[in-house]
């Protein structure tokens, strides 16, 4: 994988992705919907374009799209991710981020900076909270030296990539790193966006529900330190 600029990939040839470009342009562009489209827009704050495809039609259409097709490499997931992000359209990214929740496990570590390009490109909660719980987490907890990355993404100056860092963690429960997730909310705790700060009250109320005793413990020491937005998040389940 060559670099062509910074945090820029080149996409790699892949045979596959050839195939299945091919296919999804061709599938979903006949199922566009502009009416549903402009709402679809309109929700994410005009972030993308949409082809106006709901949910549950557009991955019916996907599974028709991937019938037949081999599992992928490495290359061939870089392939369909960055060649899917070069379109317009919204739901492109979001059988992207499928395509990848569903064959991370078939990337290694070296596919992160691919992953971060993702999330700082045409960036929204909707494609960003997938990447970070389904795609990094998966790769951080194969490769643990990654750890490394994800201290210095908490502290990147893209709220993007610190809401990633600070959600990876999701999906964990047992595996939690429970001080590593505490010292990132902490790190957090003065963010004014309110995307990290629900990010905040997200990741504990989420760990809450594997050790409710650890984030109240937590919260009582520290919640002087966050917004009401994240404590109010955090104790939703457990109470105070």
């Amino acid at each position: 994988m060559s670099v062509t600029g910074a945090g820029t990939f080149e996409v790699p040839g892949s045979v596959l992705a050839d195939t299945v470009l091919e296919r999804l342009t061709a599938t979903y562009a006949a199922a566009a919907d502009p009416r549903r489209a402009a709402a679809a827009q309109a929700y994410v704050k005009d972030v993308a374009p949409f082809l106006g495809i709901p949910t549950p039609a557009r991955r019916a259409l996907s599974r028709t799209v991937l019938a037949g097709t081999p599992h992928p490499d490495e290359a061939d997931c870089t392939a369909v991710a960055l060649r899917c992000w070069r379109l317009p359209e919204r739901e492109y990214h979001y059988f992207a981020v499928d395509y990848l929740r569903r064959h991370v496990g078939r990337c290694s570590s070296g596919f992160l900076p691919v992953a971060r390009q993702l999330i700082t490109t045409v960036s929204w909660w909707d494609t960003v909270d997938a990447l970070a719980a389904h795609v990094v987490g998966a790769l951080v907890a194969a490769d643990p030296k990654l750890t490394a990355d994800m201290d210095a993404w908490i502290v990147d100056e893209n709220l993007w990539v610190a809401r990633t860092a600070l959600l990876h963690q999701l999906r964990y429960k047992e595996r939690t790193d429970a001080e590593r997730l505490f010292t990132y909310c902490l790190r957090q705790s003065g963010h004014t966006d309110f995307f990290i700060r629900k990010a905040i009250g997200w990741c504990l109320r989420e760990y809450a529900k594997t050790d409710p005793e650890a984030v109240r413990s937590f919260l009582a020491r520290e919640r002087g330190r966050f917004a009401p937005l994240s404590v109010r998040e955090a104790l939703k389940n457990i109470g105070a």
